[in-house]
């Protein structure tokens, strides 16, 4: 027989429920993991700055999983509001323009990947920043995992800010974060003796480093035996791929993000 009573055991549920629960709520800078009323106060306490991570669902190579963008761009938005100190974090944004439908063109080859129009992505992407601005939030930061949404956070962030120029409110378009992956790791990738036909532009060296530095889970090892191929959509060859390598690119996204995010908002 238990020893504890009923009675007991309820009251000890009852006191971790109200511990444990507000401990989580000041820990977690996910805004999806907290009540509205817990985001009403932490908005009211200064967290006024909220990042809206964009990522996308595409193929990325047999040994990559199609949620690849998701997986990082949520887990590297957690490190940027940490560093930062005051912001939070929106939930991913997962459907991105990735090609045409009829007939299917770039990702759109590969089962599994997801599209949609530029101009639906575009006003998802409004709303959203006009729904954080209606509870508060001063700063609206728009970071991109995939670089074929580059342009349209740019746009989206000079129509907003046109638009609510009599406002306190402003949109950040964050291109700090991308430039990082594809310029900054790349030159660090060189250094070390790594060329462009392994680096790869897309699931090739770089790309699957990254995975491996954010979630090993995304990346199948068993795939990485076999010679990459181009028709199973990976550009570069990911085979020498590492988290080690990876935890280089992950740190400059983070330190370059943070760093912008900083200059934009500094005179807020």
């Amino acid at each position: 027989m238990d020893a504890m009573p009923a009675a007991a055991r309820l009251l000890v549920a009852v006191f971790l429920a109200c511990t444990l629960a507000p401990a989580h709520a000041a820990r977690t800078v996910f805004v999806e993991e907290m009540t509205w009323t817990e985001l009403r106060d932490r908005v009211a306490q200064g967290s006024t700055t909220v990042i809206v991570p964009v990522g996308g669902t595409e193929q990325n190579g047999p040994h990559m999983s199609l949620g690849k963008h998701n997986a990082r761009v949520r887990a590297l938005a957690e490190r940027i509001a940490i560093a930062l100190g005051n912001a939070l974090v929106a939930p991913v944004i997962a459907y991105v323009p990735e090609g045409g439908l009829a007939p299917p063109t770039a990702h759109m080859r590969y089962p599994g990947t997801v599209t949609v129009p530029t101009a639906a992505f575009e006003a998802t992407l409004e709303s959203v920043a006009q729904s954080f601005r209606l509870h508060g939030f001063r700063d609206i930061v728009l970071i991109g995992d995939h670089g074929g949404t580059q342009a349209s956070l740019l746009a989206v962030a000079r129509k907003l800010d046109r638009a609510w120029a009599k406002s306190p409110a402003r949109v950040h378009a964050i291109v700090e974060y991308y430039r990082a992956a594809e310029t900054g790791f790349r030159d660090t990738l060189h250094a070390r003796g790594y060329r462009d036909g392994e680096i790869g532009t897309h699931a090739g060296l770089a790309d699957t480093s990254l995975a491996l530095a954010v979630d090993p889970s995304i990346v199948r090892m068993d795939r990485l035996a076999a010679p990459p191929s181009a028709t199973e959509g990976t550009s570069g060859d990911p085979r020498r791929a590492s988290a080690e390598l990876g935890t280089l690119g992950v740190n400059a996204i983070v330190a370059d993000s943070v760093e912008a995010i900083r200059a934009a908002t500094r005179h807020r």
